[in-house]
């Protein structure tokens, strides 16, 4: 018997569920702690990035819902701007586990015209044409292979974090270089658009239960 099953063979014990529980709480609250832990470093690492596309800052994204709990991050214009796009990484809960996904987001909801001007319209074709998905949320959306809470992935952050994190900021490294001129050539056709009413991009997370 290994030593992993041997530790899940004392737990399933009747005697050992108080135990059991207390231990859950315990590796509930650690994993949840190196999960905040990775955002900060791949926050860390953005940023370092940022020094070269002056245009944008970054921000950590936290769950509306779970004060303390950091779920991604994102990038915000410089410039004051009432509808943009902007990248984004993030996870998401699918099934039993967490995964990343990353991006162009909108800010607000576009309206059909905002969603159709031509650099918009190029932008989105291009990385269409790349693999990304598209909904009304994200311009472009797409998969990443990291599922931030399960045991192999917060392992490998222990044990060579400097080497996750650069694979991590390589999807960053991507959306501003290869997109990052037609990305801003979009966000200034979005900006010269007429003033309406638009919804928050927060009532969009609060849907999906960020």
């Amino acid at each position: 018997m290994n030593e992993e099953q041997a530790v899940l063979e004392f737990f399933a014990k009747k005697e050992n569920l108080p135990l059991a529980l207390i231990a859950a709480e315990h590796l509930d609250n650690l994993r949840q702690q190196h999960n905040n832990l990775f955002w900060a470093a791949l926050h860390a690492r953005l940023d370092l990035l940022l020094v070269q596309t002056p245009a944008w800052h970054s921000a950590l994204t936290e769950d509306r819902n779970s004060e303390g709990t950091v779920v991604g991050l994102h990038l915000q214009p410089r410039t004051e701007q009432r509808i943009f796009l902007r990248p984004f990484m993030e996870q998401q809960l699918t099934g039993d586990s967490y995964r990343i996904y990353y991006g162009l987001m909108w800010n607000n909801t576009p309206e059909p015209a905002q969603k159709s001007l031509p650099a918009v319209e190029t932008l989105r074709a291009r990385l269409s044409t790349a693999g990304f998905k598209q909904n009304d949320s994200f311009l472009a959306w797409q998969w990443s292979p990291w599922y931030p809470r399960r045991k192999d992935f917060l392992l490998r952050f222990a044990n060579t974090q400097d080497e996750l994190i650069e694979a991590a900021i390589q999807p960053w490294q991507m959306l501003l270089q290869e997109y990052g001129e037609q990305l801003r050539t979009a966000n200034l056709e979005l900006n010269k658009t007429p003033q309406s009413a638009v919804i928050s991009l927060n009532q969009l997370h609060n849907k999906t239960g960020r």
